[in-house]
């Protein structure tokens, strides 16, 4: 009878948002100019692969288009919009058609830095990129300024084919975009075609990275304090999903937010983009250096 008044089981409290310690070591104070130092000093192991040629490829949508342009703000101390973005609320279909490789300038020598970015268009279940465009970019047979068919790849008889690529006609390290937001909910087809983007990839001895971009709408407490970024659990738990989704290692993902409605820039998310581009240059280089070596 009395189990009738008595109140049912509390259940157990929620978990909490972040750990007590950051699980990626990060400085805030000192890492700005430490990191913009780094880059800007950044010279290629090898003089005959100048620049070298890191290449973004995702789901349409997921923020590849904006990274560079973030990676160029962050550069260029100013919000930069050279790579023309989609917005967020009309990304069902891919706005970048053509083959674009991006040089960056170094404000501060008035010369360019020895890598470059080449934005392809985004992968679709029913109308994006082929995924064989891809394999043969990686290879260096597709030349800057080639317009993508939904349709069919290209062809040797395309003048903008190149049959005999060297070594800096390749790509130098393959970029995955994927956003935090909606990662778990890509479709299979798609995830699909990237794997065996990163497959060709591997095969070819090219590193691999991912950029995980929209990390302020997936958590409440990076959104109000980016800073927040390397203890939310949150994140961790969507670097996961990235890393099972493609199969790269957690320690080469690169949690960012991208500039999208700023008008000035930030020193955390600078940080944030500045380090992934120190990881993938690096990464490229070594590359480089793999292939004179062998």
């Amino acid at each position: 009878m009395g189990s009738e008044n008595s109140s049912p089981p509390a259940s157990p409290p929620p978990p909490p948002p972040e750990y007590d310690r950051p699980w990626r070591s990060k400085n805030w104070s000192e890492d700005g100019q430490k990191l913009l130092k780094t880059v800007t000093n950044f010279q290629p192991g090898n003089p005959e692969v100048n620049p070298l040629r890191i290449l973004l490829h995702g789901p349409v949508g997921a923020g590849k288009s904006s990274f560079f342009n973030s990676v160029n703000s962050a550069l260029q101390g100013r919000i930069t919009t050279r790579a023309l973005a989609n917005s967020t609320l009309n990304a069902e279909k891919t706005f970048t058609l053509e083959c674009k490789t991006y040089k960056v300038k170094n404000s501060d020598t008035g010369s360019f830095f020895p890598f470059t970015f080449t934005d392809i268009a985004g992968m679709d279940k029913t109308i994006g990129i082929k995924t064989d465009d891809i394999k043969k970019l990686l290879n260096g047979h597709i030349n800057d300024g080639y317009t993508f068919n939904p349709v069919k790849p290209i062809t040797e008889e395309d003048p903008k084919y190149n049959k005999n690529p060297i070594l800096k006609d390749k790509i130098h390290c393959l970029v995955a975009v994927l956003p935090a937001n909606t990662v778990s909910g890509i479709d299979e087809k798609i995830i699909k075609q990237m794997r065996e983007v990163r497959e060709k990839a591997r095969d070819l001895g090219i590193p691999q990275v991912i950029i995980m971009t929209k990390v302020d709408e997936v958590c409440p407490l990076v959104k109000n304090n980016l800073k927040k970024i390397y203890t939310s659990k949150k994140i961790k738990q969507k670097m996961e999903e990235c890393s099972n989704s493609l199969g790269v290692p957690v320690s080469c993902i690169y949690p960012v937010q991208n500039y999208h409605e700023e008008n000035t820039t930030n020193t955390t998310a600078d940080i944030l983009i500045l380090d992934a581009l120190k990881n993938i240059v690096n990464f490229a280089n070594d590359y480089v250096e793999d292939q004179v070596d062998s």
